[in-house]
């Protein structure tokens, strides 16, 4: 491999001058390597931010973070190898659930998870609610649960771009997390040396998404799509809603208990609408179609594949999942219609309540959270309860109930317009 000077690779970026495809793989082998500082590549990724890539550099700064690991292939399992993915939300429990409807389907899940940071909860956190479950496979022991059970939801070993692993820990903590080829590159790189063959992304746009705005998930969506493309992952994405939670629970075990009451044939209507869609969607280009998530759902076989998932990582699905001591309740404001549930707001109060992390290495509150009693739409009476607030540490009740005023809750004499959750898709 070529070797430059890191100066004159920053410096070349600094001047909106384009990266040549030996710089860019240069600079991520380097960096992962050790042999770019910490500060030069901040300064680097500083000028992606503010300079941007074009199409070229985003699909080779993506080919360079694969390239730094090992690649995942599951093209002799017995079923098509299929994957889900989220931009991170409040309340976002479907892949608990679209992981063992798929499984139901005739197909193999390999989803790579991973721990939350900040207001939007990790898969990881909410199923290490469930009493004995673990979420360390390795890369032989994930294929053979691929092939018996047909889906797994687990760590991503430390081979699996370990160039994201530090790149990403960098930009956390640089201000240059807003990149949006950044993030593309980011996801993608994980999501193709994940070795699916279908690939549907979930952009989430609203308060309490990383993306604000329709345009601007939109955008980023777009652009995930064609790097999995290019790689020859067959990709499509949905930008959907996150101006208020999903669901009616935010927070680990909560969150693990509708999930459950989902895969039951129940739940709340959004997250059935949500998890019925993405399933779809991979069903379909997996060439199953015919396999009708909706009567998997109905006829208990998502849920014979949940209960198979979670025994063959250790976990026991009969066990009660664990409840906070300590809980406060929310009440209305006034009276007449909900029209606004702020998912941001909510999502801060659950993080404080314990149920998120500032820090990787904070612990969790496994039962700590918010469980919504209205959703945006519903007619409420002044006093009515709104929300419980859960924790096993009570002086964290205060700064959650701060979280929830101001213009986090309103109510109107008139009921909102209609707001769909899905609001684009995007993809062949």
């Amino acid at each position: 491999m070529e070797i430059f000077d890191a100066v004159e690779v920053i410096a070349a970026k600094r001047d909106r001058r384009e990266l040549s495809d030996a710089q860019i793989d240069w600079a991520v082998a380097a960096y992962t390597a050790g042999q770019i500082a910490a500060e030069q590549m901040s300064a680097l990724a500083m000028a992606i931010l503010l300079n941007g890539f074009n199409r070229r550099e985003t699909a080779r700064w993506t080919r360079a973070m694969i390239a730094s690991g090992r690649r995942l292939d599951f093209s002799a399992l017995g079923r098509v190898a299929v994957d889900k993915h989220s931009t991170g939300g409040v309340g976002d429990k479907i892949t608990l659930v679209v992981a063992p409807l798929l499984a139901a389907c005739g197909l193999a899940v390999p989803q790579l998870s991973g721990r939350g940071l900040g207001h939007t909860g990790g898969t990881l956190d909410k199923l290490e609610a469930v009493k004995g479950w673990r979420a360390d496979l390795s890369a032989e022991e994930l294929a053979a649960q691929l092939e018996r059970v047909g889906a797994a939801v687990c760590a991503a070993g430390p081979g699996l771009v370990p160039a994201d692993r530090k790149l990403y820990a960098l930009r956390d903590v640089t201000g240059t997390v807003e990149s949006i080829p950044l993030i593309a590159s980011s996801i993608m790189s994980k999501k193709i040396a994940g070795g699916a063959a279908h690939l549907v992304l979930d952009v989430k746009c609203g308060s309490g998404a990383f993306m604000k705005t329709p345009e601007r998930a939109a955008e980023l969506a777009g652009l995930m799509v064609e790097l999995g493309l290019d790689a020859g992952v067959g990709t499509a994405a949905l930008v959907t809603d996150m101006s208020t939670p999903l669901g009616r629970t935010v927070g680990n075990a909560l969150e693990v208990r509708e999930a459950v009451a989902v895969l039951a044939g129940g739940g709340p209507a959004d997250v059935r609408e949500l998890t019925l869609t993405l399933a779809e969607e991979l069903a379909t280009a997996a060439g199953r179609a015919h396999a009708d998530p909706a009567a998997a759902l109905a006829d208990g076989r998502a849920m014979d594949s949940w209960r198979a998932m979670i025994a063959a990582q250790g976990g026991d699905w009969s066990a009660p999942l664990p409840q906070a001591r300590w809980s406060e309740v929310i009440t209305a404001p006034a009276t007449g219609f909900l029209t606004r549930l702020d998912a941001l707001a909510v999502g801060v109060a659950a993080w404080r309540l314990g149920a998120g992390r500032a820090r990787q290495d904070d612990p969790v509150e496994a039962g700590a959270g918010v469980e919504l009693h209205a959703q945006v739409g519903d007619r409420v009476t002044a006093g009515q309860p709104l929300a419980t607030l859960w924790t096993d540490t009570p002086e964290r009740f205060g700064a959650a109930q701060a979280a929830l005023t101001g213009d986090a809750i309103q109510t109107a004499p008139a009921p909102p317009p209609p707001r769909p959750l899905i609001l684009s898709r995007i993809g062949s």
